[in-house]
């Protein structure tokens, strides 16, 4: 309550000296007034002149005539003094008042009534107490728990196959392939904590061959687990993973969601600036960068125009065919040079999945067409890169193994 009657106090003083100023000097003289003040000067600088000898009395006389029959026309249009005044004092207090109400409005919709200046030292200090003292990961998981959403049921050949799996890895403690698998798997079915705990034990037993991956995988099973949120223990994990490869994305991205959840929004803009800005474009964390930049840019007090969107990609499962050019060209080719045409496509679809990976059906589609193309070695390598990429993934590998049957590369 004190703030807003200083500021209302403030702002009467502000507007009784802005009418005050309205109506003194020449904001509040007339036109007619200014006009008549002309001539009294002219009459004043003949009087001079005459003095001085400049001009005779009889060339004194007539501009003395002159000048005076200018002041009383002036007097009878009615622009003297007395009848201009000093006009209506409406208009300008309405204006006033309008700057004034107009002012208080705008702090009240933008401004934050009733708190101190921060400065940023101040906000850096704030923001580090609240990095410091937020909840522990066993304190996030246990309030996720209630809120995370339920998983569909999976396939109960799946859980038969994941269930030997964990009694093998429970066989074979130290068995590093095994333990990758049990973590990816439980992961899968939203076993987190028994997910984490593989991934531990991978790391463990990587020894000082641990890559940047494997801390990133770590601290999303830990993310995944709070339902969103930056625990200090997935932090930790992600600043091992930045140490090992500052390029890592996933521990950028996730790393710039804790700054953003502890309120330092400029170092969250600057990594995924650099994200938004490196790419791919196909990376999962894109379409929330996006969706979020223009807010962290805001926030940080930084003039950001993101770079434009790409073209929509095709849907998952639909590769993109050929375009009208192509079609064109196609209808001129001799049987060999259309061959060629197709190993081209199918080399750019083997480059693709062998660097980024893909979906199911992309890996599908690249069995299918090198077995059409009688490249049964290729086939062969590119079904067990698909088998190592699906693993989990049972409906996905059951098509894979039909296809793969047809080009004739199934074991």
């Amino acid at each position: 309550m004190l703030f807003w009657t200083l500021s209302l106090a403030l702002s009467a003083l502000v507007a009784f000296a802005l009418v005050r100023a309205l109506f003194r000097g020449g904001a509040g003289r007339s036109e007619a007034e200014a006009d008549l003040q002309v001539y009294r000067d002219q009459l004043k600088e003949v009087g001079r002149d005459l003095a001085r000898g400049v001009i005779a009395a009889a060339e004194a006389e007539r501009a003395r005539i002159e000048i005076s029959r200018r002041l009383l026309e002036a007097d009878r249009a009615g622009k003297g003094p007395a009848a201009a005044g000093r006009g209506s004092p409406v208009v300008p207090a309405v204006l006033v008042a309008a700057a004034v109400a107009g002012a208080l409005a705008l702090y009240r919709l933008t401004g934050a009534p009733g708190y101190p200046d921060l400065p940023i030292a101040g906000r850096i200090a704030r923001a580090e107490a609240l990095r410091e003292d937020r909840p522990s990961q066993a304190e996030a998981e246990s309030k996720a728990a209630a809120t995370l959403p339920g998983r569909p049921a999976p396939d109960a050949q799946y859980l038969d196959l994941v269930g030997r799996l964990r009694k093998a890895v429970a066989d074979r403690p130290d068995d590093m392939t095994g333990q990758r698998l049990l973590a990816r798997n439980e992961a899968a079915l939203g076993n987190f904590a028994a997910a984490i705990a593989a991934q531990r034990r991978v790391i463990e037993l990587s020894g000082t061959g641990v890559s940047a991956g494997d801390y990133a995988v770590l601290a999303d099973d830990m993310i995944l687990a709070a339902g969103g949120y930056v625990s200090p223990e997935a932090e930790d994990a992600l600043a091992h993973a930045l140490r090992l490869d500052p390029a890592n994305g996933t521990a950028r991205f996730y790393m710039g969601l804790m700054w953003a959840q502890t309120g330092r929004p400029d170092e969250a803009f600057r990594l995924w600036r650099g994200l938004l800005e490196d790419g791919p474009d196909e990376a999962p964390w894109m379409p929330m960068i996006r969706s979020q930049i223009a807010l962290l840019a805001e926030a940080a007090g930084v003039p950001y125009t993101p770079p434009p969107a790409p073209a929509p990609a095709p849907a998952p499962g639909v590769a993109p065919g050929p375009g009208a050019a192509d079609i064109e060209a196609a209808a001129d080719m001799t049987p060999e040079e259309r061959r060629q045409m197709i190993r081209g496509m199918v080399d750019r679809l083997s480059d693709r999945l062998a660097s980024e990976g893909g979906p199911a059906e992309d890996w599908t589609r690249l069995v299918t067409a090198l077995g059409v193309l009688g490249e049964t070695g290729r086939a062969k390598a590119a079904y067990a890169s698909a088998r190592e990429a699906l693993a989990g993934d049972e409906a996905a590998l059951a098509a894979l193994r039909t296809a793969a049957e047809q080009a004739g590369v199934a074991e």
